[in-house]
């Protein structure tokens, strides 16, 4: 079988890899917060505005980390980035592990948000380097549903260790995160990355020859779009993972089994954002932006609803977790696309557009929670994810062009074409 079907070995361990890295710095490290946030609020005497501060401060730190990347990642390239957000997601993990006041969870927290910061846009340029033009979008739609399992593992682990044993739970965390590192470190190519230059990579917009991109060349027009669904985003999916589980157990009580059954189906659920490469291969950036977002918007708004009905928040994790999975798959096809010149710094700059959601989510809508409840909060989070339906992806550059419009429209094309090399 040719290329174009199976992936050789050394290709597969690099989507393993990708896979276990983006599960332990997601799916345990930035997400556990909120699978254990009532654990947390018991022992540590939080309310729902630090909660929310406390979330926004983690993603302070995952921003932090995005812009160290996009300045690191050129010199000394992408294992050393992942290796770097492994340890942080380690470390933090650890001291949250042995925290005893609030200043020790916080430090802990945002030491382990950071990790993911320093794990995502790296694999951009991983999969450039190793992965053949016509599986990328499948490979990097795989790596971004490492969060999808991450969640699955903790759902269960957190239905037998919570209450008084939640600290055996993120020593398990720390531990995998661990062995993830080290895999990383075995299985990545080392130096940096130069992607070679070829048609868009070539030329500006204006069809003008370029060597390099120069200052400001992020903000490109066809980039516009892009960052505001960045932001909106972040946003959702910020409010969603630090507050959903203190929606359900506030109207079915801390000791139903609800919530963790709830995470572990939403991380089930969300191995489907796998097939994100092949919707977007098939049907296109349009198509799927739209499909993704209506069910992010219907999603949120179950748990705006009606948090204590079981019908309602299994639904709701049935749809948040493909779509969410599949989102952030979505940005980073959607980012090669735009910038195709510079994979991991292109993506570095869409990704602190989501950490701007990020930020702004936790703190904003903690605070409206705060006055009116967290199913106000929720409802007015599915209207932003409802807004970001008015925004419409460009259509993929075509490589033998230096213009950066497609011959096809907003549907990408098969092969080898899929994605600029």
């Amino acid at each position: 079988m040719t290329t174009t079907r199976i992936m050789s070995r050394p290709q597969w361990h690099v989507g393993l890899a990708g896979l276990s890295a983006v599960g332990v710095t997601f799916g345990f490290a930035r997400y556990g917060y909120g699978l254990y946030l009532p654990e947390f609020r018991r022992e540590f005497g939080l309310s729902v505005a630090t909660v929310g501060l406390i979330g926004s401060a983690s993603y302070v730190g995952f921003v932090v980390a995005l812009l160290l990347v996009g300045t690191l990642v050129a010199r000394f390239g992408p294992r050393s980035m992942v290796i770097t957000g492994g340890v942080c997601a380690t470390v933090g993990m650890g001291l949250v592990t042995v925290a005893r006041d609030p200043a020790a969870l916080t430090t802990g927290l945002v030491l382990a948000g950071m990790s993911s910061g320093w794990v995502w846009a790296p694999y951009s340029d991983v999969v450039d380097r190793v992965i053949p033009s016509s599986r990328r979008e499948r490979v990097m739609a795989m790596i971004a549903t490492g969060t999808a399992f991450g969640v699955v593992v903790a759902g269960p682990l957190a239905l037998f260790l919570r209450h008084s044993h939640w600290r055996h739970a993120w020593l398990v965390f720390a531990v995998t995160a661990l062995a993830a590192t080290v895999y990383n470190a075995l299985v990545l190519p080392g130096g940096s990355h130069r992607a070679a230059p070829h048609g868009a990579r070539e030329r500006s917009e204006g069809g003008r020859a370029r060597s390099g991109p120069g200052r400001g060349w992020f903000l490109r027009r066809r980039a516009v779009p892009l960052y505001l669904t960045a932001v909106s985003y972040g946003l959702v999916g910020a409010v969603y993972w630090a507050y959903a589980i203190e929606a359900i157990t506030g109207e079915t009580g801390s000791g139903s089994a609800t919530a963790p059954l709830f995470w572990t189906l939403m991380g089930l659920a969300g191995t489907a954002g796998a097939l994100t490469g092949h919707a977007i291969t098939r049907y296109g950036l349009r198509r799927t932006h739209v499909w993704l977002f209506t069910g992010l918007a219907v999603a949120v708004a179950l748990l705006g609803l009606a948090p204590g009905s079981l019908p309602a928040v299994a639904a709701s994790a049935v749809l948040y977790g493909p779509c969410f999975m599949a989102g952030s798959a979505l940005l980073a096809v959607w980012s090669y696309y735009t910038f195709p010149e510079q994979p991991s710094t292109g993506f570095t700059a869409t990704i602190l557009f989501v950490g701007l959601g990020t930020i702004t989510g936790p703190a904003t809508l903690g605070a409206l929670a705060d006055s009116h409840g967290l199913r106000s909060a929720f409802l007015a989070t599915a209207t932003v994810a409802a807004t970001t339906l008015l925004v419409r992806p460009g259509s993929r550059p075509d490589p033998s062009s230096g213009t950066g419009q497609s011959r096809n429209g907003s549907r990408p094309g098969r092969g080898k074409r899929a994605v600029a090399s």
